[in-house]
C-alpha cells in the first residue's frame, strides 16, 4: 500500500495517496505536484468543467505506464462527487463523473487522472453544445506552426461571418480554436457547419489543410479536425495537463502569440508547462473565460463560400 495522508479541500477530508511518487520521469515532477496544480489552476479551471460529463483518464504509474480511460464514475467514488447520465449510441447509458468543485477535482487527481476530457456541453442540456470545437491536428514533419497559419485562417473566415473564436494549444502537438455560442443549438447543425468550415479551407489552401480523417492524407499537412462536434466526443479541458514527456498544459492563448509563433516559426512560443500557466494566469487572467459566456448565434451552413 502506498503512503497515505490527509488533505482538507474546502471544508471536505480527503485521502490522498503516494504524493512522492514520479508521475513524469523526465523531468521529476510527482503526483503532489499534480495535485498542487489542480488546485492552484482550479479558480481558472472549474468553470470550465461545470456540469460537464467527464472521462477520466488515469496514469496510475505517471506517463510512461500504462493508461486507461473511465467513463463510468467509479462506484468508489465519495457521495459529494456529483454524477450525470450521457446516453450511448446503443441505447444504454453511462453515469459520468462531474467536477463541480475542487474537492472532486482533487479526488481526480488522485486517482491519477492526469488529463480531463469534457464533453461540449453541459448537463442536463445533454443534446446542446455549447461551443464549435476545432481540433488543428498536423501531420509530420508539420507541427504548431503550421497550425498557427491555420487557426488565422479560421479566425479571418469567421470575422467575415461575425463570430468571434478563440485559441487554445492541445498541450501535445496541435492547436484548438473554439467558438463560443451558448444559444440554442443541436449537434447535427455544428457538426455539419464544422465540416463545412473545414472543407472550405481545404479548398482553398489544398497545400496546407485536409479536412478527411484518414491518416495517410495528413503528411505534412494540418488536419481541421471537425469531428470533435458530436454528443458522444470528448475534447480536452482547457487548463487539462497532458501526458507528455514534460507536464505541459492546454493553454489559451491570443491571437497575437499564434501570429508571433508563425512570424519566428518557433514551436516553443506555444508550449507552456505547469509552472508557466499559473504565471500566465496571474498576469492576463482566464483568457477562454468567454467561451463560458459570449453569446453568438451559428450562421446557416450555406453562408460558407
Amino acid at each position: 500500500m502506498g503512503k497515505k495522508s490527509k488533505l482538507e479541500v474546502d471544508g471536505v477530508k480527503l485521502e490522498v495517496s503516494n504524493l512522492d511518487k514520479v508521475f513524469y520521469p523526465k523531468t521529476g515532477f510527482t503526483k503532489g505536484r499534480v495535485i498542487d496544480f489542480y488546485i492552484k489552476i482550479s479558480p481558472h479551471l472549474l468553470p470550465h468543467l461545470k456540469d460537464r460529463p467527464i472521462s477520466l483518464k488515469r496514469y496510475p504509474d505517471g506517463v510512461e505506464g500504462f493508461f486507461f480511460y473511465e467513463k463510468q464514475c467509479p462506484s468508489h467514488r465519495p457521495d459529494w462527487v456529483k454524477t450525470t447520465n450521457v446516453a450511448r449510441k446503443d441505447g444504454s447509458e453511462i453515469n459520468y463523473c462531474v467536477m463541480n468543485d475542487l474537492p472532486a477535482l482533487v479526488w481526480a487527481a488522485n486517482l491519477a487522472d492526469l488529463e480531463l476530457h469534457t464533453f461540449l456541453h453541459q448537463a442536463p442540456a445533454i443534446t446542446r453544445p455549447l461551443v464549435l470545437a476545432f481540433d488543428l491536428d498536423p501531420g509530420p514533419p508539420a507541427d504548431i506552426v503550421q497550425c498557427c497559419q491555420v487557426g488565422l485562417w479560421l479566425k479571418d473566415l469567421f470575422a467575415q461571418l461575425k463570430l468571434e473564436c478563440f485559441p487554445k494549444t492541445s498541450g501535445s502537438k496541435g492547436l484548438q480554436v473554439f467558438v463560443p455560442l451558448n444559444t440554442a443549438t443541436t449537434y447535427e447543425k455544428t457538426k455539419a457547419f464544422a465540416h463545412a468550415v473545414a472543407q472550405s479551407l481545404e479548398k482553398e489552401f489544398p497545400a496546407v489543410v485536409v479536412s478527411n480523417m484518414q491518416k495517410s492524407l495528413r503528411g505534412g499537412k494540418v488536419l481541421v479536425d471537425w469531428s470533435q462536434n458530436d454528443p458522444h466526443k470528448t475534447t480536452v479541458c482547457v487548463y487539462s495537463l497532458r501526458a507528455k514527456d514534460h507536464p505541459t498544459v492546454s493553454t489559451p492563448v491570443a491571437w497575437d502569440e499564434v501570429a508571433l509563433a508563425l512570424k519566428k516559426k518557433s514551436a516553443k512560443l506555444l508550449t507552456f508547462e505547469a509552472e508557466d500557466v499559473l504565471k500566465r494566469v496571474k498576469k492576463y487572467g482566464d483568457l477562454f473565460a468567454p467561451i463560458l459566456k459570449l453569446k453568438q448565434k451559428l450562421p446557416a451552413t450555406n453562408t460558407i463560400h
